[in-house]
Protein backbone atom coordinates (compact mmCIF):
# COMPACT_ATOMS: atom_id res chain seq x y z
CA UNK A 1 0.00 0.00 0.00
CA UNK A 2 1.33 3.24 -0.53
CA UNK A 3 2.47 5.47 2.29
CA UNK A 4 0.52 8.89 2.32
CA UNK A 5 2.54 11.97 2.58
CA UNK A 6 1.08 14.63 5.53
CA UNK A 7 2.91 17.44 5.69
CA UNK A 8 2.30 20.23 8.91
CA UNK A 9 2.46 24.09 7.64
CA UNK A 10 3.76 25.58 10.80
CA UNK A 11 3.29 29.30 11.29
CA UNK A 12 4.86 31.14 14.43
CA UNK A 13 3.65 31.73 17.12
CA UNK A 14 3.08 27.69 16.59
CA UNK A 15 0.75 26.25 19.00
CA UNK A 16 2.26 22.99 19.86
CA UNK A 17 -1.05 21.07 21.27
CA UNK A 18 -2.50 21.23 17.67
CA UNK A 19 0.36 20.88 15.79
CA UNK A 20 0.92 17.64 17.78
CA UNK A 21 -2.44 16.33 17.16
CA UNK A 22 -1.70 16.24 13.56
CA UNK A 23 1.64 14.29 14.83
CA UNK A 24 -0.09 11.69 17.20
CA UNK A 25 -2.28 10.33 14.68
CA UNK A 26 -0.10 10.90 11.46
CA UNK A 27 3.31 10.68 12.90
CA UNK A 28 3.79 8.20 15.48
CA UNK A 29 4.53 4.37 14.88
CA UNK A 30 2.72 2.19 16.87
CA UNK A 31 3.35 -1.61 17.20
CA UNK A 32 1.56 -4.04 15.89
CA UNK A 33 0.26 -1.29 13.26
CA UNK A 34 0.96 -1.08 9.79
CA UNK A 35 2.97 2.28 8.32
CA UNK A 36 0.05 4.52 6.36
CA UNK A 37 1.56 7.87 6.46
CA UNK A 38 5.08 9.52 6.56
CA UNK A 39 4.66 12.69 8.29
CA UNK A 40 7.03 16.18 7.67
CA UNK A 41 6.84 19.60 8.94
CA UNK A 42 7.67 22.78 6.87
CA UNK A 43 7.41 26.77 7.18
CA UNK A 44 7.98 29.69 4.97
CA UNK A 45 11.45 30.60 6.56
CA UNK A 46 13.24 27.39 8.11
CA UNK A 47 15.42 28.01 10.86
CA UNK A 48 14.18 28.71 14.50
CA UNK A 49 10.58 28.89 14.93
CA UNK A 50 8.60 30.29 18.17
CA UNK A 51 5.83 28.65 19.81
CA UNK A 52 3.47 29.53 22.58
CA UNK A 53 4.55 27.24 24.73
CA UNK A 54 7.85 29.53 25.50
CA UNK A 55 10.52 27.42 23.81
CA UNK A 56 11.60 27.23 19.79
CA UNK A 57 11.35 24.49 17.53
CA UNK A 58 14.27 23.81 14.64
CA UNK A 59 12.07 23.60 11.07
CA UNK A 60 14.86 22.71 8.60
CA UNK A 61 12.26 22.13 5.49
CA UNK A 62 10.77 24.97 3.48
CA UNK A 63 7.12 25.69 1.37
CA UNK A 64 8.54 23.38 -0.93
CA UNK A 65 7.95 20.01 0.79
CA UNK A 66 4.33 21.05 0.05
CA UNK A 67 4.96 19.59 -4.03
CA UNK A 68 4.84 16.07 -2.63
CA UNK A 69 2.57 16.24 0.15
CA UNK A 70 -0.56 14.20 -0.12
CA UNK A 71 -2.48 15.89 2.95
CA UNK A 72 -1.80 19.59 4.16
CA UNK A 73 -2.31 20.41 7.67
CA UNK A 74 -2.07 23.96 8.78
CA UNK A 75 -2.43 23.64 12.95
CA UNK A 76 -3.66 26.44 13.86
CA UNK A 77 -2.64 30.26 13.18
CA UNK A 78 -2.26 32.88 16.12
CA UNK A 79 -2.45 36.15 13.62
CA UNK A 80 -5.80 35.29 11.94
CA UNK A 81 -6.31 39.15 11.88
CA UNK A 82 -3.23 39.49 10.02
CA UNK A 83 -2.30 39.20 6.29
CA UNK A 84 -1.26 35.98 5.36
CA UNK A 85 1.87 35.87 3.77
CA UNK A 86 1.42 35.82 -0.50
CA UNK A 87 4.05 32.97 -0.47
CA UNK A 88 2.43 30.86 2.10
CA UNK A 89 -1.08 31.45 0.41
CA UNK A 90 0.14 30.91 -2.93
CA UNK A 91 1.98 27.69 -1.33
CA UNK A 92 -1.59 26.35 -0.44
CA UNK A 93 -3.46 27.08 -3.85
CA UNK A 94 -0.86 25.42 -5.79
CA UNK A 95 -1.00 22.20 -3.37
CA UNK A 96 -4.84 22.48 -3.40
CA UNK A 97 -4.45 22.74 -7.14
CA UNK A 98 -2.57 19.85 -8.02
CA UNK A 99 -5.23 17.72 -5.77
CA UNK A 100 -3.49 17.72 -2.48
CA UNK A 101 -6.00 17.68 0.90
CA UNK A 102 -5.64 20.72 2.46
CA UNK A 103 -6.94 20.36 6.00
CA UNK A 104 -7.33 23.34 9.22
CA UNK A 105 -7.36 22.54 12.45
CA UNK A 106 -9.10 25.20 14.97
CA UNK A 107 -7.96 28.68 13.96
CA UNK A 108 -6.05 27.29 10.76
CA UNK A 109 -9.73 27.85 9.03
CA UNK A 110 -8.52 31.63 8.57
CA UNK A 111 -5.92 30.95 6.82
CA UNK A 112 -7.58 28.91 4.25
CA UNK A 113 -10.24 31.62 3.89
CA UNK A 114 -8.13 34.43 3.12
CA UNK A 115 -6.34 31.60 0.30
CA UNK A 116 -9.98 31.52 -0.91
CA UNK A 117 -9.84 27.92 -0.58
CA UNK A 118 -13.48 28.08 1.78
CA UNK A 119 -15.45 30.39 -0.39
CA UNK A 120 -19.51 29.62 -0.79
CA UNK A 121 -18.58 26.43 1.17
CA UNK A 122 -19.14 25.10 5.03
CA UNK A 123 -16.14 25.42 8.05
CA UNK A 124 -16.16 25.83 11.07
CA UNK A 125 -13.30 27.05 14.03
CA UNK A 126 -12.73 27.89 17.51
CA UNK A 127 -16.29 28.48 18.69
CA UNK A 128 -14.45 31.77 20.32
CA UNK A 129 -13.77 32.99 16.77
CA UNK A 130 -16.85 31.94 14.57
CA UNK A 131 -18.51 35.26 14.96
CA UNK A 132 -15.34 36.76 13.47
CA UNK A 133 -15.01 34.24 10.84
CA UNK A 134 -18.17 35.22 9.56
CA UNK A 135 -17.99 38.80 9.64
CA UNK A 136 -14.45 38.84 7.86
CA UNK A 137 -15.66 36.18 5.09
CA UNK A 138 -19.28 36.07 4.15
CA UNK A 139 -18.94 33.98 1.41
CA UNK A 140 -18.50 31.05 4.31
CA UNK A 141 -21.64 29.47 6.03
CA UNK A 142 -19.97 29.21 9.39
CA UNK A 143 -21.04 26.40 11.09
CA UNK A 144 -20.30 27.18 15.16
CA UNK A 145 -21.54 23.86 16.70
CA UNK A 146 -19.58 21.25 14.92
CA UNK A 147 -16.37 19.69 15.54
CA UNK A 148 -15.13 19.23 11.85
CA UNK A 149 -16.39 19.48 8.63
CA UNK A 150 -14.75 17.44 5.49
CA UNK A 151 -15.42 18.43 1.75
CA UNK A 152 -12.80 15.84 0.64
CA UNK A 153 -10.29 18.31 -0.61
CA UNK A 154 -10.99 20.72 2.35
CA UNK A 155 -11.41 20.08 5.86
CA UNK A 156 -11.94 22.47 9.07
CA UNK A 157 -12.21 21.45 12.61
CA UNK A 158 -13.36 23.32 15.64
CA UNK A 159 -10.41 24.60 18.55
CA UNK A 160 -8.10 22.70 19.22
CA UNK A 161 -8.95 18.76 20.45
CA UNK A 162 -10.88 18.71 17.83
CA UNK A 163 -8.28 18.41 15.55
CA UNK A 164 -8.16 14.95 16.58
CA UNK A 165 -11.55 14.24 16.00
CA UNK A 166 -10.54 15.60 12.23
CA UNK A 167 -7.57 13.58 11.72
CA UNK A 168 -9.20 10.56 13.28
CA UNK A 169 -12.17 10.97 10.53
CA UNK A 170 -9.92 11.25 8.06
CA UNK A 171 -7.71 8.54 8.44
CA UNK A 172 -11.43 6.21 8.74
CA UNK A 173 -11.87 7.44 5.16
CA UNK A 174 -8.26 6.50 3.97
CA UNK A 175 -8.69 3.54 5.58
CA UNK A 176 -11.16 2.58 7.40
CA UNK A 177 -12.89 2.06 11.28
CA UNK A 178 -10.97 -0.88 12.45
CA UNK A 179 -7.61 1.19 11.40
CA UNK A 180 -8.68 4.48 12.92
CA UNK A 181 -10.08 2.61 16.53
CA UNK A 182 -7.06 1.33 16.46
CA UNK A 183 -4.69 4.52 16.59
CA UNK A 184 -7.48 5.79 18.84
CA UNK A 185 -7.18 2.73 20.66
CA UNK A 186 -3.60 3.18 21.62
CA UNK A 187 -4.49 7.05 21.98
CA UNK A 188 -6.56 6.13 24.57
CA UNK A 189 -9.47 8.02 23.54
CA UNK A 190 -12.73 7.66 21.97
CA UNK A 191 -12.42 6.93 18.22
CA UNK A 192 -15.39 9.69 17.37
CA UNK A 193 -16.89 11.86 19.54
CA UNK A 194 -20.34 13.08 19.30
CA UNK A 195 -21.93 15.74 19.31
CA UNK A 196 -21.06 19.44 18.40
CA UNK A 197 -18.70 22.41 20.09
CA UNK A 198 -20.79 24.66 22.63
CA UNK A 199 -21.45 22.02 24.86
CA UNK A 200 -18.06 23.09 25.26
CA UNK A 201 -18.29 26.53 25.08
CA UNK A 202 -21.71 27.11 27.00
CA UNK A 203 -21.76 27.71 31.09
CA UNK A 204 -22.94 24.62 32.72
CA UNK A 205 -25.99 24.84 34.59
CA UNK A 206 -26.92 26.02 37.76
CA UNK A 207 -26.98 23.48 40.76
CA UNK A 208 -25.69 19.95 41.71
CA UNK A 209 -23.11 18.19 39.55
CA UNK A 210 -24.99 16.43 36.32
CA UNK A 211 -24.64 12.55 36.75
CA UNK A 212 -22.50 10.65 34.99
CA UNK A 213 -24.12 8.90 32.07
CA UNK A 214 -21.21 6.17 31.58
CA UNK A 215 -22.93 3.60 33.11
CA UNK A 216 -25.94 3.72 30.83
CA UNK A 217 -23.63 4.48 27.65
CA UNK A 218 -22.02 1.10 28.60
CA UNK A 219 -25.22 -0.54 29.13
CA UNK A 220 -26.19 0.25 25.73
CA UNK A 221 -22.89 -0.52 24.05
CA UNK A 222 -23.05 -4.34 25.21
CA UNK A 223 -26.73 -4.08 23.81
CA UNK A 224 -26.13 -2.83 20.68
CA UNK A 225 -28.21 -6.15 18.96
CA UNK A 226 -31.17 -6.10 21.40
CA UNK A 227 -34.11 -3.18 20.48
CA UNK A 228 -33.61 -0.27 23.00
CA UNK A 229 -36.59 2.00 22.93
CA UNK A 230 -36.28 5.67 24.64
CA UNK A 231 -38.13 4.57 27.72
CA UNK A 232 -35.76 1.12 28.21
CA UNK A 233 -32.81 3.69 28.33
CA UNK A 234 -34.53 6.06 30.83
CA UNK A 235 -35.72 3.15 33.04
CA UNK A 236 -31.83 1.87 33.02
CA UNK A 237 -30.94 5.29 33.88
CA UNK A 238 -33.94 5.68 36.87
CA UNK A 239 -34.99 8.82 34.87
CA UNK A 240 -37.88 9.81 33.06
CA UNK A 241 -37.61 9.74 29.22
CA UNK A 242 -37.30 14.03 28.91
CA UNK A 243 -34.77 14.03 31.77
CA UNK A 244 -32.70 11.26 30.12
CA UNK A 245 -32.74 13.37 26.86
CA UNK A 246 -31.90 16.47 28.28
CA UNK A 247 -28.99 15.31 29.76
CA UNK A 248 -27.73 13.35 26.77
CA UNK A 249 -28.00 16.75 25.42
CA UNK A 250 -26.37 18.88 27.93
CA UNK A 251 -23.56 16.46 28.40
CA UNK A 252 -22.77 14.92 24.47
CA UNK A 253 -25.30 17.19 22.52
CA UNK A 254 -27.19 14.89 21.03
CA UNK A 255 -30.04 12.70 21.31
CA UNK A 256 -29.86 9.12 22.93
CA UNK A 257 -30.98 7.37 19.41
CA UNK A 258 -28.84 9.42 17.73
CA UNK A 259 -25.88 8.31 20.01
CA UNK A 260 -27.05 4.88 19.64
CA UNK A 261 -27.29 4.91 16.01
CA UNK A 262 -23.74 6.27 15.52
CA UNK A 263 -22.23 3.25 17.94
CA UNK A 264 -24.59 0.71 15.58
CA UNK A 265 -22.74 2.60 12.52
CA UNK A 266 -19.58 2.46 14.23
CA UNK A 267 -20.02 -1.64 15.02
CA UNK A 268 -21.03 -2.17 11.29
CA UNK A 269 -18.13 -0.68 10.21
CA UNK A 270 -15.90 -2.62 11.94
CA UNK A 271 -17.64 -5.64 10.68
CA UNK A 272 -17.55 -5.05 7.38
CA UNK A 273 -13.91 -4.64 7.58
CA UNK A 274 -12.55 -7.73 9.70
CA UNK A 275 -16.00 -10.41 8.73
CA UNK A 276 -17.15 -12.10 6.16
CA UNK A 277 -20.73 -11.68 7.38
CA UNK A 278 -23.07 -11.33 5.37
CA UNK A 279 -24.89 -7.59 5.37
CA UNK A 280 -28.33 -8.96 6.89
CA UNK A 281 -26.20 -11.00 9.54
CA UNK A 282 -24.78 -7.81 10.37
CA UNK A 283 -27.62 -5.65 10.17
CA UNK A 284 -29.20 -8.42 13.13
CA UNK A 285 -25.77 -8.26 15.34
CA UNK A 286 -25.64 -4.14 15.41
CA UNK A 287 -29.31 -3.74 16.09
CA UNK A 288 -30.66 -2.39 13.39
CA UNK A 289 -33.10 -5.22 12.03
CA UNK A 290 -32.46 -5.70 7.92
CA UNK A 291 -30.52 -5.00 5.35
CA UNK A 292 -32.40 -2.69 3.96
CA UNK A 293 -32.53 -0.42 7.09
CA UNK A 294 -28.87 -0.81 7.36
CA UNK A 295 -27.99 0.07 4.23
CA UNK A 296 -30.65 3.14 4.39
CA UNK A 297 -29.08 4.32 7.67
CA UNK A 298 -24.77 3.55 6.22
CA UNK A 299 -25.85 5.31 3.03
CA UNK A 300 -27.40 8.88 5.29
CA UNK A 301 -24.43 8.66 7.82
CA UNK A 302 -21.33 7.50 5.14
CA UNK A 303 -22.87 8.50 2.05
CA UNK A 304 -22.09 4.95 0.97
CA UNK A 305 -23.32 1.55 0.53
CA UNK A 306 -21.80 -1.30 3.05
CA UNK A 307 -20.92 -3.60 0.01
CA UNK A 308 -18.88 -0.62 -1.39
CA UNK A 309 -17.68 0.14 2.45
CA UNK A 310 -16.79 -3.39 2.56
CA UNK A 311 -14.75 -3.56 -1.34
CA UNK A 312 -12.76 -0.27 0.06
CA UNK A 313 -11.71 -0.88 3.60
CA UNK A 314 -11.83 -5.63 3.66
CA UNK A 315 -9.03 -6.49 5.85
CA UNK A 316 -6.58 -8.54 4.00
CA UNK A 317 -6.34 -10.72 7.06
CA UNK A 318 -8.32 -13.92 7.72
CA UNK A 319 -11.60 -12.83 8.86
CA UNK A 320 -12.39 -13.02 12.01
CA UNK A 321 -14.62 -16.36 13.47
CA UNK A 322 -17.98 -15.62 13.46
CA UNK A 323 -19.10 -17.43 16.52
Amino acid sequence: MTVHRVVALVLPLQSTFELACAAEVFGVRRPGLPVRYEFGVCTEHPGRLSTLAGYDMAVTADLTALDAADTVVIPGWQQPDMPASPAVVRALRLAHRRGARIVAICSGTFLLAQAGLLDHRRATTHWRMTAELTARFPEIQVEPDTLYIDHGDVATSAGTAAGIDLCLHLVRVDHGAAYAAQIARHMVMPPHREGGQLQYAAPLPAGPPLDSLAPVLDWMTERLHEPLSANDLASRAGVSARTLARRFAEQLGVSPGRWLLGKRIAAAQVLLEETDLPIDAIAVRVGLSSATNLRRRFHRALRTTPAAYRRAFRREEPALPIG
